[in-house]
Protein backbone atom coordinates (compact mmCIF):
# COMPACT_ATOMS: atom_id res chain seq x y z
CA UNK A 1 0.00 0.00 0.00
CA UNK A 2 1.46 3.73 -0.76
CA UNK A 3 -0.05 6.52 0.90
CA UNK A 4 0.27 10.07 -0.79
CA UNK A 5 -0.44 13.08 0.79
CA UNK A 6 -0.77 15.92 -0.94
CA UNK A 7 -0.79 20.19 0.16
CA UNK A 8 -0.71 23.11 -1.83
CA UNK A 9 -4.25 23.73 -2.80
CA UNK A 10 -6.17 26.44 -1.84
CA UNK A 11 -7.80 30.02 -3.73
CA UNK A 12 -5.56 31.90 -5.74
CA UNK A 13 -6.42 35.24 -8.13
CA UNK A 14 -6.37 34.46 -11.98
CA UNK A 15 -2.89 35.25 -13.00
CA UNK A 16 -1.81 33.66 -10.10
CA UNK A 17 0.73 31.08 -9.07
CA UNK A 18 0.55 27.97 -6.40
CA UNK A 19 2.61 24.85 -5.99
CA UNK A 20 1.25 21.57 -5.03
CA UNK A 21 3.01 19.18 -3.74
CA UNK A 22 2.17 14.93 -3.28
CA UNK A 23 4.61 13.31 -0.93
CA UNK A 24 4.69 9.30 -1.44
CA UNK A 25 5.94 6.88 1.85
CA UNK A 26 7.89 5.09 -0.78
CA UNK A 27 10.83 5.65 -2.57
CA UNK A 28 9.83 7.18 -6.21
CA UNK A 29 12.77 6.00 -8.02
CA UNK A 30 12.24 3.89 -11.42
CA UNK A 31 8.38 4.31 -10.99
CA UNK A 32 6.17 3.45 -13.83
CA UNK A 33 4.11 7.12 -13.30
CA UNK A 34 3.14 9.75 -11.07
CA UNK A 35 1.71 13.05 -11.54
CA UNK A 36 -1.44 14.83 -11.49
CA UNK A 37 -5.24 15.04 -12.71
CA UNK A 38 -8.04 17.03 -11.82
CA UNK A 39 -11.46 17.21 -11.61
CA UNK A 40 -14.22 20.06 -12.19
CA UNK A 41 -17.52 19.77 -10.99
CA UNK A 42 -19.46 17.79 -13.47
CA UNK A 43 -16.64 16.29 -15.28
CA UNK A 44 -14.75 13.70 -15.43
CA UNK A 45 -11.44 13.20 -14.23
CA UNK A 46 -8.64 14.23 -16.69
CA UNK A 47 -4.60 14.22 -16.60
CA UNK A 48 -2.82 17.46 -15.97
CA UNK A 49 0.87 16.48 -16.38
CA UNK A 50 2.65 13.56 -15.51
CA UNK A 51 5.91 11.74 -14.86
CA UNK A 52 7.08 8.41 -16.93
CA UNK A 53 9.40 5.80 -16.51
CA UNK A 54 12.75 7.48 -18.11
CA UNK A 55 11.38 10.84 -17.03
CA UNK A 56 9.27 10.75 -19.84
CA UNK A 57 6.71 14.02 -18.93
CA UNK A 58 3.19 14.70 -20.51
CA UNK A 59 1.13 18.15 -19.73
CA UNK A 60 -2.41 17.82 -20.97
CA UNK A 61 -3.13 20.84 -23.88
CA UNK A 62 -4.74 23.47 -21.77
CA UNK A 63 -1.84 23.89 -19.07
CA UNK A 64 1.36 23.56 -21.31
CA UNK A 65 3.87 26.47 -20.68
CA UNK A 66 1.53 27.47 -17.82
CA UNK A 67 2.12 24.44 -15.27
CA UNK A 68 5.37 22.55 -14.52
CA UNK A 69 5.79 18.99 -13.10
CA UNK A 70 8.90 18.10 -11.30
CA UNK A 71 10.34 15.42 -8.69
CA UNK A 72 12.11 15.18 -5.76
CA UNK A 73 13.58 11.68 -5.18
CA UNK A 74 15.58 12.60 -1.82
CA UNK A 75 12.08 13.50 -0.46
CA UNK A 76 9.83 11.14 -2.22
CA UNK A 77 7.68 13.88 -3.82
CA UNK A 78 6.45 15.04 -6.96
CA UNK A 79 5.30 19.27 -7.16
CA UNK A 80 3.27 20.92 -9.59
CA UNK A 81 4.10 24.23 -10.28
CA UNK A 82 0.98 26.61 -11.66
CA UNK A 83 1.27 29.93 -13.25
CA UNK A 84 -0.99 32.06 -15.03
CA UNK A 85 -3.93 30.79 -13.36
CA UNK A 86 -7.34 30.35 -15.35
CA UNK A 87 -10.61 30.14 -13.39
CA UNK A 88 -10.89 26.97 -15.83
CA UNK A 89 -8.61 25.61 -13.68
CA UNK A 90 -10.68 25.58 -10.89
CA UNK A 91 -10.94 21.59 -9.71
CA UNK A 92 -9.84 19.31 -7.34
CA UNK A 93 -6.14 18.08 -8.11
CA UNK A 94 -5.49 14.35 -7.45
CA UNK A 95 -1.83 13.00 -6.99
CA UNK A 96 -1.71 9.75 -9.18
CA UNK A 97 1.24 6.85 -7.93
CA UNK A 98 1.25 3.56 -9.94
CA UNK A 99 4.79 2.03 -9.10
CA UNK A 100 5.23 -0.40 -11.74
CA UNK A 101 3.31 -1.30 -15.01
CA UNK A 102 1.79 -4.57 -13.27
CA UNK A 103 0.82 -2.62 -10.20
CA UNK A 104 -2.19 -0.87 -9.59
CA UNK A 105 -2.12 2.97 -9.53
CA UNK A 106 -2.57 4.86 -6.28
CA UNK A 107 -4.67 8.29 -5.48
CA UNK A 108 -4.56 11.11 -2.89
CA UNK A 109 -7.10 12.64 -1.25
CA UNK A 110 -7.22 15.53 -3.25
CA UNK A 111 -6.73 19.07 -3.12
CA UNK A 112 -8.85 21.84 -3.76
CA UNK A 113 -7.67 24.51 -6.42
CA UNK A 114 -9.91 27.71 -6.93
CA UNK A 115 -8.98 30.37 -9.39
CA UNK A 116 -11.51 33.67 -8.68
CA UNK A 117 -11.88 36.05 -12.01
Amino acid sequence: QVQLVESGGGLEQAGGSLRLSCAASRSILSINAMGWYRQAPGKQRELVAVIRSGDRINYADPVKGRFTISRDDAKNTVYLQMNSLKPEDTAVYYCYFRPTMWSNGYWGQGTQVTVSS
